[in-house]
């Protein structure tokens, strides 16, 4: 099937994308995908009507669907760890059964979330206080997941936020709790920390530092904090008691977790109600997900522009650009999400991939980008495929004259992308600007864009938070279809392992208890300069 696609995309009919419009006068509505008042807009790559009728073989010769359905069913996808992979049943608010090995999960999910509400309006309606009244700043420490999705979410839905202010730690570098936790009242601050196992080691160190520094004015510092964890003896030994503690099971990874306790931040900020939104948000992208045919299924499609544009052409990378301020922590909210699902070098049988793994993603918000990045998108000699993200409108009315110069700046760039700017357009404009000869050949090649670089747009009204959750639930439906393609699994990251354990054998030879004897060199070396200056 690789094989096949690849001799599609080498086809010289099928090179230049602005032919393809010059050929289709309706490519831009049948290459396009609209579902609950979003767009996404794939009409701006190389991708025609054969080589998406082979993206769909593609999917369906792998069973996407198949998968999908035994993913919904609570099937033990996640292979390498035999369990199931049920962060969808976080947002089944209907309550439909979901059942792992006969058990339904939902009684449990549906309470859990009930008491989150319960405490998160005792935080907002200041029956829950600290030493000296009602809380005004929250404080939620975790790493990876449970740290990057409640940030990120936390700071797109800014305008929901009407409740104590929330701030996030993650870094074990101790500049990082230490700005935080700066200028905050410590009788008046809630510190979450949020590590299922409570264990990480950077939460952990992080969380008796917080312990520390509350310590120092607070009677009962273990009075303002909250767990979420499923480790119920650990964080009793902490000195947090069960009633404050809000734990989730193994079949809800990390980078998945922000439906659930994780998300506890993002609901004491934006309240039951719009948490509650961003859950529906995400179901529906669920319902789309398992109903549509995969012709016209959004993350379906999604994805099968990522495997055309990686696997297929071979480019190496994939720019997220939200043309959404406040998507700014997004691009490394999905890092995570893609890089560390399908960075992976081997198929679920343990055989060597065949067609490479998942693409370094990256990106920035627009326009930041332009002024940053976007020459080497333009005029560089990689292709980068970019993916728009734009919301019509913004949340302030009085500054509509900044939403169209954004609006204008991101429909711009994709076009730019597409079209270029030819050498002979380039030679015109240095005639014009008096150019001659040979200084007029050098400066206009510096003005020449190589255009027909692909992009993808997903445009929607207003950034909410329905439409958040289903942004999310988007790409990470799309991170589970490029999987599946793949043959990897999507919900392990053993690649995580390795380097923590080294972290563990060189911490007691920096503190003097070891010596060392057996790293390399190099490491050696390292270590002897950082004690030589003062580490």
């Amino acid at each position: 099937m690789f094989d096949r696609l690849k001799r599609l995309a080498g086809d010289p009919a099928r090179q230049e994308i602005a032919a393809l419009f010059a050929h289709d006068p309706e490519r831009a509505a049948t290459f396009s995908v609209t579902h609950d008042g979003m767009l996404f807009d794939y009409s701006k790559t190389r991708i025609d009507a054969e080589a998406r009728a082979a993206l769909v073989d593609l999917a369906e010769s792998h069973e996407v669907a198949a998968r999908r359905d035994a993913m919904f069913a609570g099937q033990a996808i996640n292979e390498t760890e035999g369990r199931a992979v049920l962060h969808t049943a976080l947002r089944n608010l209907a309550g439909d059964p979901v059942l792992i090995e006969g058990r339904d999960v939902m009684p449990g999910v549906l309470e859990t979330l009930a008491r989150m509400e319960d405490f998160a309006d005792a935080v907002r309606g200041g029956r829950f206080t600290g030493q000296d009244g009602a809380i005004t700043d929250v404080v939620n420490i975790g790493i990876g997941g449970s740290h990057l999705g409640p940030e990120m979410a936390t700071r797109a839905l800014s305008p929901c936020h009407d409740g104590p202010r929330c701030h996030f730690v993650s870094n074990v570098d101790g500049a990082d709790i230490h700005d935080t936790l700066k200028g905050l009242d410590p009788a008046r601050t809630l510190v979450i920390v949020a590590s299922k196992s409570f264990t990480t080691a950077e939460t952990m160190t992080n969380a008796a530092t917080a312990r520390e520094w509350m310590a120092q004015s607070v009677a009962d510092p273990a009075a303002q904090f909250v767990a979420v964890s499923s480790a119920l003896e650990r964080t009793g030994a902490f000195g947090i008691p069960p009633e404050r503690v809000f734990g989730f099971e193994d079949w809800v990874g990390g980078r998945y977790s922000l439906w659930g306790p994780i998300g506890l931040p993002l609901m004491i900020a934006i309240g039951p109600a719009d948490f509650r939104a961003f859950l529906g948000g995400g179901a529906d992208m669920d319902a789309h997900f398992r109903d549509a045919p995969l012709d016209v299924n959004m993350p379906v499609l999604l994805a099968l522009c990522g495997i055309w544009h990686h696997q297929v052409c071979g480019y190496p990378t994939r720019a997220v650009l939200p043309y959404d301020q406040r998507l700014a922590r997004l691009p490394a909210y999905l890092q995570q999400l893609e890089m560390e699902s399908n960075g992976k070098r081997v198929t679920m049988a343990g055989a060597p991939l065949e067609n490479g793994s998942g693409p370094v993603v990256w990106g920035e918000p627009g326009t930041n980008g332009q002024h940053a990045f976007y020459q080497l998108i333009h005029q560089g000699t990689q292709v980068v495929p970019c993916e728009f993200m734009l919301a019509a409108t913004g949340h302030e009315p009085h500054l509509a004259h900044h939403q169209r110069m954004l609006v204008a700046n991101c429909l711009a760039q994709s076009e730019a992308l597409m079209r270029g700017r030819p050498m002979a357009e380039a030679r015109e404009m240095m005639r014009a600007a008096g150019a001659t000869g040979k200084e007029l050949e050098r400066l206009a090649a510096h003005r020449v864009f190589p255009g027909n670089r692909p992009s993808t747009t997903l445009l929607y009204d207003r950034l909410t938070p329905r439409r958040l959750g289903q942004i999310i639930a988007l790409y990470e439906h799309r991170v589970f279809v490029e999987g599946v393609v793949l043959g990897i699994n999507s919900f392990d990251q053993w690649g995580v392992e390795l380097g923590k354990a080294l972290a563990s054998e060189i911490e007691p030879i920096l503190a003097g208890e070891a010596d060392g004897a057996e790293k390399d060199g190099s490491t050696r070396a390292l270590i002897a300069q950082v004690k030589a200056s003062g580490g």
